[in-house]
């Protein structure tokens, strides 16, 4: 497959807030993982129904690149593993900036699973810079705040608090799926 199809960019649009809702806000190179039991599956529709720990369930459509899709079974316990938070570039307000871009990797076997990586462009203030880790803390035009590890100390260089932005950064999302016992 040349490129994610909508539906797995979907996905992650899907997921990410479902497992951030909980969460506090991510923060240098933060993971956050949540398991789900399949508790039903309409193979025509390609809909699984995941439950959490404390009862709560949601659909969720596998589109055609989940190609495995007929080995899911009710009783799977399904693992979302949502990692963001690197910083690959820091650049003042229009300057070019890489394109957005995802990517899908399955995971090779006969069980269902892979990631989806996406790496996209906001534009947001700094509110503070910690150069020992390296790390960068900004606030979005939402006004959501989120510290995200610098990937290089020398893109630090030049900024201070109140600058406003553009930062490249990197998210992905890896599911993985363990048979019932």
């Amino acid at each position: 497959m040349k490129g994610p199809t909508a539906s797995a960019v979907l996905a992650i649009a899907i997921l990410v807030p479902a497992l951030a809702s909980a969460q506090r806000p991510v923060s240098m190179g933060q993971t956050v993982s949540q398991t789900f039991t399949i508790t039903a599956i309409d193979h025509n529709a390609r809909v699984v129904t995941l439950e959490d720990k404390d009862g709560l369930s949601d659909d969720l459509y596998c589109g055609p690149e989940v190609q495995r899709f007929d080995q899911l079974k009710v009783g799977d316990k399904v693992t979302f593993r949502y990692h963001e938070s690197l910083v690959s570039a820091i650049r003042r307000p229009g300057a070019a900036a890489p394109a957005d871009s995802a990517a899908i990797t399955r995971t090779p076997g006969s069980r269902p699973g892979g990631t989806i990586a996406q790496q996209m462009t906001a534009s947001v203030t700094i509110e503070a810079i910690d150069p020992k880790i390296p790390s960068v803390t900004v606030r979005a035009s939402n006004g959501h705040r989120m510290s995200f590890k610098v990937e290089d100390k020398k893109n630090l260089e030049g900024y201070k608090a109140g600058d406003k932005v553009d930062i490249t950064y990197t998210q992905a999302l890896a599911v993985s799926v363990e048979p019932a016992k």
